[in-house]
């Protein structure tokens, strides 16, 4: 009976070893997990620079508003110094 329990775990401990992936196997995953994790990784790079280029974009378009409203407040005030002949006016302090 000892014997046989000896033949029946042995079996099945060949069994198991033999079933598992040969190492062709799993170097062929190695190689397409490190590629899934390589393009995971391009995507999320990809957004962040988006998110990134869309920020700067704001910020962008915020300081341009304010220069033309500066730009357009200078003209306002420069206009007021002179009279439609183009003679001065009023004299800056």
């Amino acid at each position: 009976m000892k014997n046989l329990a000896k033949l029946v775990v042995a079996g099945s401990l060949f069994a198991f070893v033999a079933c598992g992936p040969t190492a062709e196997e799993q170097a062929a995953k190695a190689k397409e997990d490190s590629i899934r994790i390589a393009d995971s990784m391009a995507v999320v790079d990809k957004a962040r620079q988006d998110s990134v280029n869309a920020e700067n974009l704001k910020k962008e378009e915020a300081a341009k508003k304010v220069a033309d409203s500066l730009h357009a407040d200078s003209l306002v005030k420069f206009k007021k110094l002179f009279d439609k002949d183009g003679k001065l006016i009023k004299k800056v302090k």
